[in-house]
């Protein structure tokens, strides 16, 4: 008879142990994903039965190691796996963002009421979510790059989308250490246009609105791509000139591998930087500059400066360019919102399909009739 339950005993736990661990492997075996990325490169995201896996690949310059988070959707399943780092609950219902290029994201997703707190507010331009800096349900976090994290803490949030140039930042070390997760968000190393704004399913992964975030996204890649074609039809390629001196007689411009190049191509422009090597910028004498660009029948983004006085007033020499001349320069950073913030460096990220819309106005405004510029005006 000890033996009969002995033997029954020990089927039992084999038994159960077998079934733990076929449900374990159930759990772990990839399904088929809700969406899928097509150009952004610094993320990527796995789907299991009871939990996701979210893989940051690029959160800040020159970073090799990959974080990598786990998503729960039901708070019932977190405890299948008990201590792991980096969970996530989702969706998120308390947000603090810290770049305002993650608040259209947000927006576009109706996500705005989660948001409880973010740094720099007067920067923000969007209506929506300025409306609700202005009624104090988002807590101002710091000034500048400084992030007050007594106030932070203080507010409980669910999740941290930071940003970090370097992957150091001691507020983001103070935070996580209370207990609040931080995920650093990359999408400003995107080295395509689509790439960068196919970032709003990193949001729709937060807000648990993934199949939002790909129906929002996969429309804006169908305008862009729309655009593309409509710029082929240009009868002759322009030229165009980018950037302006920034300090010491160096002039900032893209690079030819840059978001900023493909822009350009994508518009059917002549570039005459195209070929240059980098996905940055580059930084060229005013003399290199001169002697490569003074033809150019266009130029945008001439860097800080917003009228053609205050360029005089940094080099003479400025009225010797063609697009001066003819009054061809066009600036983003005359459009801003109610507290300062320049709607060009919020909202581009996430709607290139404009910004690639408003350089072919610029351009071939032929191929565009109807278009008003979104971010761009002629600079005064």
């Amino acid at each position: 008879m000890r033996k009969h339950i002995q033997f029954l005993i020990i089927f039992t736990l084999i038994f159960t142990a077998c079934k733990e661990e076929k449900a374990k492997k159930e759990d772990q075996s990839n399904i088929k994903p809700i969406i899928e990325l097509k150009y952004a490169k610094g993320f990527e995201i796995q789907y299991f039965k009871k939990y996701k896996k979210l893989h940051i690949i690029s959160p800040f310059l020159n970073s090799k190691d990959t974080i990598t988070y786990t998503i729960f959707t039901k708070r019932k399943d977190a405890v299948l796996f008990d201590n792991m780092p980096n969970e996530l609950l989702v969706p998120i219902e308390k947000m603090v963002a810290t770049s305002t290029t993650h608040i259209p994201m947000i927006e576009l997703l109706n996500g705005e009421q989660n948001l409880i707190g973010f740094p720099h507010t007067k920067y923000v331009s969007s209506k929506k979510t300025r409306a609700l800096i202005d009624a104090g349900k988002i807590q101002e976090l710091g000034r500048e790059a400084e992030l007050n994290t007594e106030v932070l803490i203080d507010l409980k949030p669910e999740l941290i989308v930071g940003f970090s140039m370097y992957g150091k930042d001691k507020s983001y070390d103070i935070v996580k250490n209370a207990g609040i997760p931080v995920v650093l968000n990359g999408d400003w190393l995107e080295e395509t246009p689509l790439g960068r704004a196919e970032w709003i399913k990193f949001f729709g992964i937060l807000l648990n609105k993934e199949k939002e975030a790909d129906s929002i996204f996969k429309t804006i890649e169908q305008d862009y791509l729309e655009a593309i074609k409509i710029a082929k039809k240009a009868n002759n390629k322009a030229t165009i000139l980018s950037g302006a001196v920034m300090s010491k007689d160096i002039w900032n411009l893209p690079a030819g591998e840059s978001f900023v190049a493909q822009y350009l191509k994508d518009a059917n422009l002549d570039y005459p930087w195209k070929d240059s090597k980098g996905k940055g910028s580059l930084s060229l004498s005013f003399e290199s500059v001169f002697d490569k660009g003074q033809s150019a029948q266009y130029w945008i983004a001439p860097g800080y400066f917003t009228t053609k006085e205050q360029l005089l007033k940094n080099n003479k020499l400025y009225a010797k360019f063609d697009a001066f001349k003819n009054d061809q320069i066009y600036t983003p950073s005359t459009k801003k919102g109610a507290t300062g913030g320049v709607i060009y460096y919020e909202l581009a990220p996430s709607r290139p399909d404009l910004v690639l819309k408003d350089i072919i106005k610029i351009t071939n405004p032929e191929l565009l009739p109807n278009y008003e510029f979104t971010f761009f005006e002629k600079m005064q």
